[in-house]
């Protein structure tokens, strides 16, 4: 029995699922993660920085979890999504090569650093985008390249599910788009009802996210329509490339990268020579990599932004590794068992940063965002800060107000007073809610504290130092907290949101 691919892709869909879950238990909540969880708080059409799929599977996790607040809980829909995304993968290549490369296609895909983590365990929209994205490019495969007119349903299912899961949907059609242009044969679709009716689907269940916009200035689209063309103009800046390149390199583990590479770069310059599902794989690919490319040209672009141009390449090299493997197999034995230990080093070493700070970073550790909350809520609880039923608290970081509310577990408001970047907390409340109020100021490693304290004091009658302590983890103090009772606030805080606030 062992020895069926299918078989033995199961288990390794179920010993990753479990080592992801022990992940998902051990780490705190990250600066994202926290905030996310407050969209479970304050339910909604839609949100500021997201749509509303990555609420209802946080949704899904607590309620599984009997309402029982903790990273785990709020991990656990995403963990149990991907392991689902692992099976459509595995079922996705099968379909075209064979059992064999679909367990090839899972393995590497439990190897790649940033999904089996951003997308396999913590609560990021990346999860259930992935999930989504692999379920409408199987459909599409069906329904462009086996020409089986019933998957243009399952397009349109899958496709509606990415689009409110992330806005990075939108390359999914331009993928079928551009191999029904450039495959002679293919075009007489466009006089079908299948793609229209996938699009229609897609453009309805999306209709959450456009009422949400229409009723707040449009300010989740502008918001990250922002980010993705900015306002610098179209300078040249070069660390854009290097985060364009740089970033599958880093978050895919080099070795999976080339792997995908040696897959794309052939097929896309015989490009003419190709056909069938290489040939969608291929289209469906450089979309999201030529449009973040252009993009990164004149402009900073996110280290993960063109991930998902490398997910239709899993298919090949789930076919490659399968082939190395029956002709090679000591070989690729031997290469797998590095890939896993590389994989489980780095994942022991950044748990093991998290938890105790092992290794004193010069610059920012990279860790610092999933560390040190937990102390700050006992320190509090401790010192009986939080025991006043009527008293806000505030930050002025929207990631640390997120990352406070999850710590207290949301016993007391919170609110991020920044007039420029409040994120969803400019939504999430009204100014004038907490004229009266009295208020605890929790400040973080504030380089220039005097301004701060001037910036804010004026909204409250007093602003008063009354506490000072470390953050710490695994008992070793490596930030600065300090608290100020901020006394009744006199006038409402003026936020300077517009739709262009980036």
């Amino acid at each position: 029995m062992l020895k069926s691919p299918m078989r033995i892709a199961q288990l390794v869909i179920l010993f990753a699922t479990i080592l992801r879950l022990i992940w998902a238990y051990v780490l705190e909540a990250s600066n994202d993660e926290a905030y996310h969880y407050l969209y479970t708080i304050h339910p909604d059409w839609s949100y500021f920085d997201h749509p509303p799929m990555t609420a209802w599977i946080a949704h899904i996790g607590l309620w599984l979890c009997g309402g029982w607040v903790h990273p785990l809980s709020l991990r656990l829909g995403f963990v149990l999504l991907f392991a689902a995304s692992n099976w459509i993968l595995f079922l996705w290549t099968r379909r075209w090569f064979g059992e064999r490369a679909g367990l090839g296609a899972v393995v590497a895909l439990s190897l790649s650093a940033y999904f089996t983590a951003a997308g396999g365990v913590f609560a990021l929209p990346d999860g259930p985008f992935f999930f989504f994205a692999v379920l409408t490019m199987w459909q599409l495969s069906e329904a462009l390249v086996a020409n089986k007119q019933w998957a243009w349903l399952g397009v349109g299912v899958g496709f509606a599910g990415a689009m409110l899961s992330k806005y990075h949907g939108v390359f999914l059609p331009a993928g079928a788009i551009l191999y029904l242009l450039a495959t002679p044969g293919t075009r007489s679709q466009f006089l079908k009802p299948g793609p229209y009716v996938a699009v229609l689907m897609g453009c309805i269940g999306f209709l959450p996210v456009v009422y949400w916009n229409s009723q707040h200035e449009w300010a989740s689209f502008k918001f990250q329509g922002g980010r993705a063309v900015g306002k610098e103009g179209m300078e040249f800046h070069p660390e854009g490339l290097l985060a364009w390149l740089g970033g599958p390199i880093a978050y895919l583990l080099p070795w999976i990268w080339y792997a995908m590479i040696r897959e794309l770069l052939p097929r896309l310059w015989h490009f003419r020579k190709s056909a069938g599902i290489e040939r969608l794989l291929v289209c469906l690919s450089i979309g999201p990599l030529a449009f973040f490319f252009l993009v990164s040209m004149s402009r900073w672009v996110l280290l993960h932004w063109n991930l998902i141009g490398f997910v239709p390449m899993y298919l090949l090299v789930g076919r490659t590794w399968a082939e190395i493997a029956e002709a090679r197999p000591a070989y690729a034995r031997s290469r797998l068992m590095m890939m896993v230990l590389a994989l489980f080093g780095i994942i022991a070493f950044a748990i093991a940063q998290a938890r105790f700070g092992i290794i004193p970073f010069p610059g920012k550790d990279p860790t610092a965002d999933i560390s040190g909350w937990e102390s700050v809520a006992a320190e509090l609880e401790q010192r009986h800060l939080l025991d006043n039923p009527d008293q806000f608290l505030i930050t002025n970081r929207w990631y640390d107000s997120g990352q406070l509310a999850f710590a207290i577990r949301n016993r007391r408001p919170v609110v991020c007073y920044n007039s420029i970047d409040a994120r969803g907390f400019y939504f999430w409340s009204k100014p004038e809610d907490w004229v009266g109020k009295t208020g605890l100021f929790v400040m973080l490693d504030e380089p220039d504290e005097a301004k701060v304290r001037s910036e804010f004091s004026g909204f409250f009658t007093k602003f008063d130092l009354i506490a000072e302590f470390p953050m710490t983890r695994g008992g070793n103090a490596f930030r600065t907290v300090r608290v100020y009772r901020a006394q009744k606030q006199i006038i409402p805080y003026p936020f300077l949101f517009k739709s262009e606030k980036k």
